[in-house]
């Protein structure tokens, strides 16, 4: 989309707000034939360690690198800056403020029509069998009971959509990259959905979908996500890091934890699928690179 005219520099909250309303204009309905039974409840799901097994974007970005899209050194540059900001979490220092600026840097140039096509071939390379099997029947149980049901990710739009797409979902919303005539220009429109421009997006969407947010739900796995799960008047922690399972504890909030093979409280992660993106895309695109040199 065009980038609509703000200030040149914005606060913390400002930018989370901006980047909520352009999350919630941008959502499309998928589902838009079909009218709910139970118009003024819904369901929102974070996606990544909580949808699906890993970070959505790590997913894309290796399908991408893959494709010679773009350099190992890129993909591990952006990774870390994106790490430290969403890790960190300190307002405007020079990193964070580097790290914002080239989220999305990486397809600058490209158009809107080649990532949904290559979209679409990664989601079935490398994300379908990753879709937890628990958490989809939990999305589909609010479908059955004629809810509709949204993904929220920090992921861009592009990926969210596909996601939700495939899995028979409402919708998405996620973050929004700049677009102009169909070419990315590498830049955000605000922030990153995360953290509190999740619960910005959902407010916003509430209201131009009518929805009643005491009656809705929300699935996440982080605690950075608390400004969502508490918006809401049925949250609940899915594979949770140590920070959310203490605080749906002591909220009295449902936990479910579909992970196998390790203790929910070893995987406690700061920040969990940033950090595991940071390090599995820099082992990804050397092995990735071996492989095509092999």
């Amino acid at each position: 989309m065009t980038p609509p005219e703000r200030p040149r520099r914005l606060n913390l909250q400002q930018r989370s707000v901006l980047a909520g309303e352009a999350a919630a204009a941008a959502a499309e309905v998928e589902s838009a034939l079909t009218l709910p039974s139970d118009p003024s409840a819904a369901a929102f799901f974070d996606v990544d360690n909580t949808v699906m097994q890993g970070a959505s974007i790590f997913h894309f970005a290796r399908g991408l690198h893959r494709r010679k899209f773009f350099t190992t050194r890129e993909i591990a540059g952006a990774a870390w800056k994106q790490a430290y900001f969403r890790i960190v979490g300190v307002e405007d220092p020079a990193h964070v403020a580097e790290a914002r600026a080239s989220a999305l840097s990486f397809i600058a140039g490209h158009t809107t029509a080649e990532l949904e096509e290559l979209g679409e071939l990664i989601f079935d390379e490398a994300m379908a069998h990753r879709i937890w099997p628990g958490t989809r029947a939990l999305a589909q149980l609010h479908l059955d009971e004629g809810q509709r049901v949204w993904l929220v990710t920090a992921a861009p739009i592009e990926i969210a959509s596909i996601i939700a797409r495939r899995l028979g979902l409402t919708g998405a919303m996620g973050t929004v990259a700049e677009h102009v005539d169909g070419v990315y220009t590498g830049q955000l429109v605000g922030d990153l959905l995360h953290g509190p421009a999740k619960a910005e997006a959902i407010k916003a969407l509430a209201v131009r979908e009518g929805l009643d947010l005491a009656r809705c739900s929300a699935y996440s796995d982080s605690s950075n996500d608390l400004p969502m799960l508490s918006l809401v008047g049925d949250p609940c922690a899915i594979n949770p890091d140590s920070r959310l399972r203490s605080h749906a504890k002591a909220q009295g909030w449902r936990i479910r934890d579909y992970r196998t093979g390790r203790k929910a409280a070893r995987a406690g992660l700061v920040a969990a699928a940033v950090a595991g993106a940071v390090s599995g895309a820099v082992a990804a695109g050397v092995s990735v690179r071996g492989r095509d040199r092999s």
